[in-house]
């Protein structure tokens, strides 16, 4: 994913991009200006085209993306944003960071535990399988602990 500077780029590029093809299409389904009430038989029998929905689908388009840009302008970093502001930050990032990855190595030492424990249970089990199947005599051996 590309950083906040690149994707605000993007963003206003598209932007340009859906005016220029709002204002070709506007322009190629436009009807014909009259000069002094002279109508040639060719612009009586042309089709109506639909310029009104054209004409709402471009405004839809550019104020989504005109909307797109704004969040983007508001993600940047302010200008009362210091470097020590943004150390204060990262410190505190990396605090939770930490915390998190503590948290992440014990539920990992817990599901290891657990794992073990299912696997013992689960040998047991096939071990009792085996001597039953085998008709041997069925001794049930003490759980670990």
């Amino acid at each position: 994913m590309a950083d906040r500077l690149t994707q605000l780029q993007d963003a206003v590029n598209s932007l340009a991009d859906q005016f220029c093809n709002a204002i070709g299409v506007l322009q190629q389904c436009a009807p014909p200006a009259s000069f002094n009430n002279i109508q040639t038989a060719i612009n009586k029998d042309q089709p109506s085209n639909p310029t009104e929905e054209y004409a709402q689908l471009f405004a839809a388009l550019i104020a989504r993306t005109a909307k797109d840009v704004d969040v983007l302008i508001d993600s940047l970093p302010s200008e009362e944003s210091t470097a020590a502001l943004q150390a204060a930050s990262l410190r505190q990032l990396e605090e939770e960071n930490h915390d998190a990855a503590a948290r992440l190595e014990e539920v990992v030492y817990r599901g290891d535990l657990l794992l073990e424990k299912i696997q013992s249970a689960l040998a047991d089990i096939a071990q009792s399988q085996l001597r039953t199947r085998s008709g041997g005599p069925s001794q049930t051996t003490p759980p670990e602990s």
